[in-house]
């Protein structure tokens, strides 16, 4: 089995379970995050399985959402004959529909990666919610500040949103204004959600 997890003590939990078990993160190496590190973790989880050995590998989060290795190692595997499957786990949407009461279905829902939004500049539906992943690593924050001004007043309510990677903590739910966004404290856990805007 092959992990990785986003903290200390969720790898003590996993090898607490499975203490055979092998964390991926060791393919970081010095680069870090990265289409390199992301290829070791790719070939490290098929090493196994080209073997004929049956394999697992979880990751934190849903394993398809910003998980490049997960979707690539199944891709490969399934085109060298070897059977793989993806099973769903909680992804920080999941997490951001149920700590701040918002249905999906009742004006819809856009998404964007942060940057992504900053660089493509796609049109916004402002009377559905728009959930920007990753704010926190963006290049610039005024420019994102600006992506939304094209489509929200500076006075429309944000909500800088964290899941709480742990059962009973609660998760970082912060209520601003358009206007100070910029100002806003945002980590690499930092989901933007923007309310629809009649």
């Amino acid at each position: 089995m092959f992990f990785l997890a986003g903290d200390v003590l969720t790898e003590r939990e996993i090898l607490e379970l499975c203490p055979g078990a092998t964390s991926l993160a060791d393919c970081y190496g010095e680069s870090g995050p990265g289409h390199e590190a992301y290829e070791r973790m790719t070939e490290t989880i098929l090493a196994p399985a080209r073997k004929g050995e049956r394999v697992c590998a979880a990751f934190y989060g849903h394993p398809g959402v910003f998980v490049a290795p997960s979707g690539e190692a199944i891709r490969r595997a399934r085109r060298e004959g070897i059977e793989a499957r993806m099973l769903p786990g909680v992804s920080s949407l999941d997490c951001l529909f149920a700590d701040l009461g918002v249905d999906p279905a009742a004006a819809g829902l856009q998404t964007y990666e942060a940057s992504d939004f900053i660089r493509r500049r796609p049109a916004v539906e402002r009377r559905a919610s728009l959930v920007l992943w990753q704010v926190g690593v963006v290049a610039s924050r005024d420019t994102l500040v600006t992506a939304l001004r094209d489509s929200y007043p500076q006075a429309h309510g944000l909500v800088v949103y964290e899941a709480s990677p742990y059962p009973g903590v609660a998760p970082r739910v912060d209520s601003i204004a358009l206007r100070e966004l910029g100002d806003a404290e945002l980590s690499q856990a930092s989901t933007l959600y923007v309310p629809p805007s009649p």
